[in-house]
C-alpha cells in the first residue's frame, strides 16, 4: 500500500511542538550548500525561547562541530558547537567503545581525522586494526589499494555513512558507500556503517538530549537515511520537503513518516 501522508494540519503541529527532543538533519533541512533555507531562523529561535533540547545530526564526516559552527554563523544562523553531533563523532565513539587503543588507516578530512584522535585511536598504516573511509576529495588508486591491502589483512571495514550520494554545489556527487564500493570489491569484505540510519547514532543523541523516544521527533529530508532510521529507533519522524524528497519520490517507500513539512519554518508557524 503506497504511503497516503499529506502535508502536516494545525492539529499535527501542535502534536509536533509539544515534543521535547528534536535531532534535525542538516543539509537539505537547514541549508542547502552556502543557503540557508527559508524558516530556520525562525525555528531556531522558536527551539530556544520553548527550552526544546535539539541536536542537529549530520552523516557528513568532513567537518567538525566548530566549523560546522561556523558555517552557519557565515550564514547569520548563531548555534553553539555542542549543538552538533556528526558521523565522524558517532565512528570515533564506537571505536571508542568495541576496542579502546586500537589503530586506523582512515580515508577521509579533518573532521574524521580530529574526531578519531580526540578519542584516543592511533593512525596507522602499517598493520592497523580498522580502515575507515569517510567522504573526501582527495581520494586516489593508492588509497584504495593500502586500504584493501589493510583489510585482506584482517582490518575490520568501517564507513562513516552508507549514503551513496550527496547534493553537490554543480549537482550530484558520490560519498561514502561509493568511496567505499571498491574496496569492499577488492578485498572481498562488507563495511560496517555507522552513520544513519543506524540506529547507533540515532540512540546516542537521544541520550546527549536526555529525552526518550517517545519525547523526541527526527526531522530530514531523506526518506532512507532520516525517516527509516527514526523508524527503527521508535521516534516519530518528520520529512522536510525542502530536500532531496519529494512527494512523489516519498510514496515510492514502504513506509511513511508521522508528518510532512514543507520546512522547518512550519514548525515555528514561519509558513515557508
Amino acid at each position: 500500500m503506497r504511503c497516503r501522508k499529506e502535508l502536516a494540519g494545525s492539529h499535527e503541529l501542535e502534536a509536533l511542538r509539544s515534543k521535547r527532543g528534536f535531532l534535525c538533519d542538516m543539509d537539505g533541512v537547514i541549508y542547502h550548500g552556502n543557503r540557508l533555507l527559508a524558516g530556520v531562523p525562525a525555528f531556531v529561535r522558536w527551539l530556544e525561547e520553548n527550552g526544546k533540547r535539539y541536536l542537529f545530526l549530520t552523516n557528513g564526516s568532513g567537518r567538525t562541530p566548530l566549523a560546522l559552527q561556523q558555517k552557519l554563523s557565515r550564514m547569520g544562523l548563531e548555534v553553539d558547537a555542542s549543538k552538533f553531533y556528526t558521523s565522524a563523532l558517532a565512528t570515533a565513539r564506537f571505536l571508542q567503545s568495541q576496542s579502546p587503543g586500537c589503530s586506523a588507516y582512515i580515508i577521509g578530512e579533518s573532521g574524521l581525522f580530529n574526531a578519531l584522535r580526540e578519542a584516543g585511536i592511533a593512525m596507522n598504516d602499517s598493520d592497523p586494526d580498522y580502515v575507515v573511509v569517510g567522504e573526501t576529495h582527495n581520494y586516489s588508486y593508492d588509497m584504495i589499494a593500502r586500504a584493501v591491502h589493510h583489510v585482506r589483512g584482517g582490518a575490520k571495514l568501517i564507513g562513516t555513512n552508507s549514503d551513496l550520494t550527496d547534493p553537490g554545489e554543480h549537482g550530484i556527487v558520490p560519498a561514502c558507500r561509493a568511496l567505499i564500493a571498491p574496496i569492499e570489491l577488492a578485498s572481498e569484505r562488507k563495511a560496517y556503517f555507522i552513520g544513519k540510519p543506524n540506529a547507533l547514532m540515532m540512540r546516542t543523541g537521544l541520550r546527549m538530549l536526555g529525552v526518550h523516544t517517545s519525547e523526541a521527533v527526527i526531522i530530514g529530508d531523506r526518506m532512507d537515511t532520516d525517516i527509516v532510521g527514526g523508524i527503527e529507533t521508535g521516534m516519530d519522524t518528520v520529512l522536510a520537503l525542502s530536500g532531496v524528497t519529494d512527494e512523489k519520490h516519498m510514496r515510492s517507500f514502504p513506509y511513511c513518516p508521522q508528518y510532512i513539512l514543507n520546512g522547518v519554518g512550519d514548525i515555528a508557524g514561519d509558513n515557508v
